[in-house]
């Protein structure tokens, strides 16, 4: 087994072993375990079935990231967007009025043509023209949509009708747990201590225990039946024309909500080679395909890969071992759901803040002698978490940099793929 797994995922080449990929495997599945309860009750407001997405959710999820791990050999884990899901549900089905079966068949329909542009290059190319101070810039903008994200499902920061945000109550146990774990993560990290976030994690589960603060929901359970939703997509309403604008759009987000993880993700664990593309990155984009087509058949939302596979990456993850050992956990969570659905926010929390620092730190490459690189890399760095979503950032630094290049007498130093891209952005921002 062991000369089996190194063969396939080349370990010691990535300078890893067989114990720090699958402890990394777990800690990025406890992070976004998550999904498997939250996109079935997104998808329900749809009028699709709780359990049937969730049996779905998770089979989906099983072969997206089974398919990354084995054929892109990179430690990233996929399960459906949560931006995706709520557009699926509250602009397809209940915005547009359409079936949620029709709206399955969009995203069907949404898969394929993932698959042609990628076989086509025309993914990998959109990838590559982005800009270094761009790819530094959504790195950054992912690492603070992370920490945001985090202190969000604490209620360190709540609505406040005066100034948007302010700080929630911190006398919540909740709030001084993950506030320790923070601190608990980050000098483990600098000891050097291997499995920091998933020993702080577990900490935290226990002590939530040990206070009554999470609920003991069981061990075991039996899986939902997928038949609800399982090949109950409608193609043929699909290719209605007046559906076509949505179906472009969720190809639209999801390359560009893709692109921007996988680079923000490669760039935190080095994985960049010395041109700046993501290695294997054709059969990294046909992952997120695959498992779009995948979920519009057994039943639930468009596929990205997870920002939270960070956590795995800083938990020592180097290879598609950790986003199979990522794979096996979520089918193992089919008959383990009253389990997984007692781990609590603020035991997941402290990852997602520290990773966010991370990735935040790799702005300090951006050219901060030019202006006209440096300043799209901010925008995409500010606005990825003020608008909560990490196309629109991606949008804004796109329309940003050939605009000051033109300005400032360096078109030069752009390339027509920016300006195709820059003048789509600019279309959907003025014709949304």
């Amino acid at each position: 087994m062991r000369s089996f797994l190194e063969r396939t995922f080349h370990l010691e080449k990535n300078q890893t072993s067989i114990k720090t990929e699958i402890l990394a495997g777990f800690t990025t599945f406890s992070t976004m375990i998550y999904i498997i309860f939250v996109n079935p009750r997104i998808l329900s407001e749809a009028g699709m079935d709780n359990g049937a997405v969730m049996t779905a959710t998770i089979i989906a999820t099983f072969f997206a990231s089974f398919y990354m791990g084995l054929r892109a050999n990179l430690p990233f884990a996929l399960a459906p967007g949560m931006g995706l899901n709520a557009y699926f549900t509250y602009g397809i089905v209940i915005g547009e009025g359409y079936s949620w079966e029709t709206a399955l068949g969009a995203c069907f329909l949404a898969g394929i043509i993932f698959l042609i542009l990628n076989q086509a290059g025309i993914r990998e190319a959109i990838m590559n023209s982005i800009p270094a101070d761009l790819r530094l810039g959504t790195a950054g903008g992912i690492g603070l949509f992370l920490a945001f994200i985090g202190f969000k499902s604490i209620n360190l920061v709540v609505p406040d009708e005066k100034t948007l945000l302010t700080l929630g109550n911190i006398k919540d146990p909740q709030i001084i747990l993950a506030g320790t774990g923070v601190i608990m993560i980050t000098v483990l990290m600098t000891l050097n201590v291997r499995g920091a976030i998933f020993i702080c994690a577990l900490f935290n589960w226990g002590i939530g225990l040990f206070l009554g603060l999470v609920e003991w929901k069981g061990l075991f359970s039996l899986p939902p039946t997928p038949l609800p939703t399982f090949m109950k997509l409608d193609i043929l309403g699909a290719l209605d024309l007046q559906i076509l604008p949505v179906v472009l759009s969720l190809v639209f987000v999801a390359i560009f909500d893709t692109a921007g993880t996988l680079l923000g993700l490669a760039s935190h664990g080095n994985f960049l080679t010395p041109e700046g593309r993501i290695p294997r990155t054709h059969q990294a984009l046909n992952a997120d395909a695959f498992g779009t087509i995948a979920g519009s058949i057994f039943g639930t939302a468009p596929f990205t890969t997870y920002l939270e596979s960070a956590t795995g990456i800083s938990a020592g993850g180097r290879t598609g071992l950790t986003a199979v050992t990522v794979a096996f956990l979520f089918l193992t969570a089919l008959f383990i759901a009253p389990l997984a659905s007692s781990i609590p926010p603020f035991a997941t929390a402290p990852a997602l803040i520290v990773i966010g620092a991370l990735m935040v730190k790799q702005t300090r490459l951006l050219d901060w002698e030019d202006m006209t690189e440096f300043v799209p890399g901010f925008i995409t760095l500010i606005a990825i978490p003020m608008t909560f979503s990490i196309p629109t950032g991606v949008a804004l630094g796109f329309v940003a940099f050939p605009s000051i290049k033109l300005l400032t007498g360096k078109v030069r130093e752009t390339n027509w793929i920016v300006w195709v891209i820059a003048l789509l952005f600019c279309t959907k921002f003025l014709f949304p």
